[in-house]
């Protein structure tokens, strides 16, 4: 796998509401006992991030992974399957401009994708995806490319922009699931780095 980085409850509010509910969701696992998953899920609580996803090519998989740890309802706010090019525009206001000039599988389709996620203000932040998850090769783009990005809003309400391009392998269930465990798994490090650069500024 290789990759390139650019960098730029129970007790919720009523529907619509952008007040904020207090987050509480007690460890579930032992350490020890704990997958890169439920790691991601425990570090969305801990430091109260809301989630929002916009996905193409994983329809779905990064909120259902979170999906199937008990308690993750306090961190996952909504998740959006955006296939075609029309319900990138419509549901999440990517540009026509922006698909004919750099096509589906682009970190700047995905940004707007992540963009256009962010516009919930209960969201801290949204993580989206598109590509080419196989099993032939689009375009000219190779099977299993995939374009992502993860927009943080952190306390000073900046957002903060990080898109990828990486290359898994396997077939295309394959590819699909090593792409929304990785796009999970890369949470916490993004966040840390970001949450220092912010207090070294």
């Amino acid at each position: 796998m290789s990759y390139k980085a650019s960098a730029e409850l129970s007790n919720s509010p009523p529907l619509g509401s952008t007040e904020r509910a207090p987050l509480f969701f007690p460890p579930i696992f032992k350490e020890t006992e704990m997958g890169p998953v439920e790691r991601t899920a425990q570090y969305l609580i801990d430091n109260e991030i809301r989630l929002a996803t916009a996905e193409s090519c994983t329809a779905g998989l990064i909120v259902s992974e979170l999906g199937g740890i008990p308690g993750c309802g306090s961190c996952v706010i909504c998740g959006l399957s955006c296939y075609s090019p029309q319900a990138k525009q419509y549901y999440l206001g990517v540009k026509r401009e922006t698909i004919e000039a750099c096509g589906l599988t682009s970190e700047k389709t995905s940004l707007e994708m992540a963009l256009g996620a962010l516009k919930n203000e209960m969201v801290d932040l949204a993580i989206a995806n598109t590509g080419v998850a196989g099993p032939d090769d689009q375009d000219g783009i190779p099977a299993g490319t995939l374009c992502f990005a993860w927009v943080f809003r952190l306390a000073d309400r900046k957002d903060k922009r990080i898109t990828e391009t990486v290359h898994f392998s396997g077939d295309r269930n394959e590819v699909r699931l090593k792409a929304a465990h990785y796009a999970l798994e890369r949470i916490p490090d993004l966040h840390r780095s970001l949450v220092d650069q912010r207090h070294v500024d």
